[in-house]
């Protein structure tokens, strides 16, 4: 059975990202941004799955580690399903620029993804807040939002994952 999909970003998604050149390195620099669990819980609510695709490139530049990484991912999984938001799972390119074939704007974590999931491109979106998420997006054939002020080339475009939500879902305020 094909499952419809939503793959998130999750810097400046779902957290306020960090400043240029630096990355968010522990659970304490970690900030939500506004109804992301509102947004999320509605996908869940609509049949999708939620699937985090992130570069975290913090790893490769020695900036945090695996583990810290993980931390983070745990505590922000919790808090998520604590105001019943669920993210079934995250994929995450722990690589430099141009070492591999799972970092945005390519497809290898939409497609590690596939493996565990298999997916409805058709009825699958994948939300960003950068070019590289929008050209991944296309690249893999599901419809893209970009969660910017520029559209990035994106299908369509929102002010917050709420908002995107809602678009996906046919939900509106």
């Amino acid at each position: 059975m094909l499952n419809k999909v939503v793959f998130l970003d999750r810097d400046g998604v779902i957290n306020k990202k960090a400043a240029e050149h630096d990355y968010i390195k522990n659970w304490q620099e970690f900030q939500f941004l506004p109804d992301v669990a509102k947004a999320i819980k509605l996908l869940n609510q609509s049949g999708f799955i939620v699937i985090i695709v992130s570069n975290q490139r913090g790893i490769a530049r020695g900036m945090m580690t695996e583990i810290d990484l993980q931390n983070i991912h745990q505590k922000m999984c919790h808090e998520l399903k604590q105001k019943s938001a669920i993210i079934t799972d995250i994929f995450v390119c722990p690589h430099n620029n141009n070492e591999c074939k799972c970092r945005k704007p390519q497809t290898g974590l939409f497609l590690q993804a596939e493996i565990k999931y298999p997916v409805n491109r058709n009825q699958s979106f994948m939300v960003g807040d950068s070019e590289t998420d929008i050209e991944a997006g296309k690249a893999y054939g599901v419809k893209t939002i970009a969660i910017s002020e520029q559209g990035l080339g994106a299908d369509h475009k929102c002010s917050s994952l709420l908002e995107a939500a809602e678009y996906i879902t046919g939900v509106t305020k």
